[in-house]
């Protein structure tokens, strides 16, 4: 026992807050702090992508023309033009956004530990896809579900595994359509239709968490659910994938009745998200700054993709696969199978490199001989070496 030991109060915690585990990617991120360590871990926008200047001028008018709004307390829903905003993007192929569907968040993240408060309760059965984000994972788990994995393939969710076993009893079906965290892969338009006809009819929401979907190589992005269900779909959007993650703004778009829920949910959490942050996000987007920003950040994480794929093909030993993304910030690898991910980390970081292990996405079977590498922050010829020296390791352990 040690002396802090001895000094800690002898406080009970709640039984929630024994089962609270680390997450395995932020646990990873205190590795890659040290500047000679190649990271491959951090889902994180590259910096290259802020857009500071636009933000120093949009809070130099706030501040001007707005400073006791932007710098009080306001409405838990959000500011009002963000929302508008929001409702009128997402107003496509028919569908009608109503503002009173959307709700400001405190990041993405927030908007999944909002879900879990309104929607599950310990045991009940959640769906998810194999594998599924570890955020989700995190956030779902404080409320203690009971995680039913869902069939998937390399294109992802298999609607036709929903059977009527399978589902029963459900709270909800989480899942990403698009360029998944952390495969990367891309749900076709005919398993979207038939989600969201599932959606029509089924006890449970189908909750469609979005924050990579602007991030398509070629800027031809497929039919959201939510356009093809707006009743019916819960759709979770975020500014920090194509703006800047500092900011902390996400949206919930749901169906007005689960809306007010989750707004009763929010107010005690947090009473409401930034104001000063939210007019930010506005100011910036308001006169279609986004259709000029967004193609800059495909062309560039194009590229970065392009050169990891060229390395994992150059260097990577037989026995080794991964996916080649149509977008986004991930390339999932799979190993050998008698090759532990979390293992080779071990000796991956000795050699300053790092990724996230696949083992930790996985809610319930985990397959552990597989990775995830995100490549958006390295420069091409620190891929090409950070790639070298892992391909070296996995090639001595086949």
């Amino acid at each position: 026992m040690n002396q802090s030991d001895l000094n800690a109060p002898a406080w009970q915690l709640s039984e929630r807050a024994r089962k609270l585990t680390s997450s395995a990617i932020r646990e990873i991120l205190k590795v890659t702090e040290r500047p000679e360590v190649i990271s491959f871990a951090g889902g994180l926008p590259s910096p290259a992508t802020f857009p500071a200047e636009a933000m120093r001028a949009a809070s130099d008018r706030i501040l001007r023309d707005a400073p006791a709004a932007a710098l009080q307390y306001s409405a838990t829903e959000g500011y009002l033009p963000l929302r508008e905003w929001i409702a009128q993007r997402y107003s496509v192929n028919g569908a009608q956004i109503r503002p009173s569907q959307v709700l400001i968040t405190t990041g993405s993240q927030q908007a999944l530990d909002l879900l879990g408060k309104v929607l599950v309760c310990p045991e009940s059965p959640v769906l998810v896809e194999t594998p599924t984000y570890l955020g989700a994972l995190q956030s779902f788990s404080l409320y203690e579900p009971h995680y039913v994995q869902v069939p998937t393939d390399d294109h992802g969710l298999i609607p036709e595994g929903l059977t009527p076993e399978l589902t029963k009893g459900a709270r909800l079906l989480y899942a990403q359509p698009n360029f998944q965290n952390p495969t990367g892969r891309r749900l076709p338009v005919e398993r979207r239709r038939a989600l969201a006809e599932l959606a029509k009819s089924a006890p449970f929401p189908v909750i469609e968490d979005d924050p990579y979907g602007a991030l398509d190589y070629k800027g031809e992005p497929l039919p959201t659910m939510l356009s093809m269900a707006p009743d019916h779909i819960v759709h979770l959007g975020s500014f920090s994938k194509v703006l800047a993650p500092g900011l902390r703004i996400g949206y919930i778009i749901a169906p007005e009745e689960l809306h007010f829920k989750l707004v009763q949910a929010k107010q005690a959490t947090d009473l409401h998200t930034p104001s000063f942050t939210q007019r930010i996000v506005h100011e910036v987007v308001k006169d279609g700054f986004l259709d000029t920003h967004v193609p800059k950040i495909r062309a560039l994480y194009r590229d970065q993709c392009e050169a990891m794929l060229g390395s994992l093909e150059r260097y990577m030993p037989e026995g080794v696969t991964w996916n080649r993304p149509e977008g986004g910030m991930f390339i999932w690898v799979s190993l050998p199978q008698k090759i532990d991910s979390m293992k080779l980390l071990e000796a991956a970081v000795a050699q300053n490199v790092a990724f996230v292990p696949g083992g930790p996405f996985f809610a319930n079977e985990a397959q552990h001989n597989t990775l995830r590498l995100s490549f958006v922050t390295v420069p091409p010829e620190k891929i090409d070496e950070g790639v070298a020296r892992l391909a070296e390791l996995i090639r001595a352990r086949v």
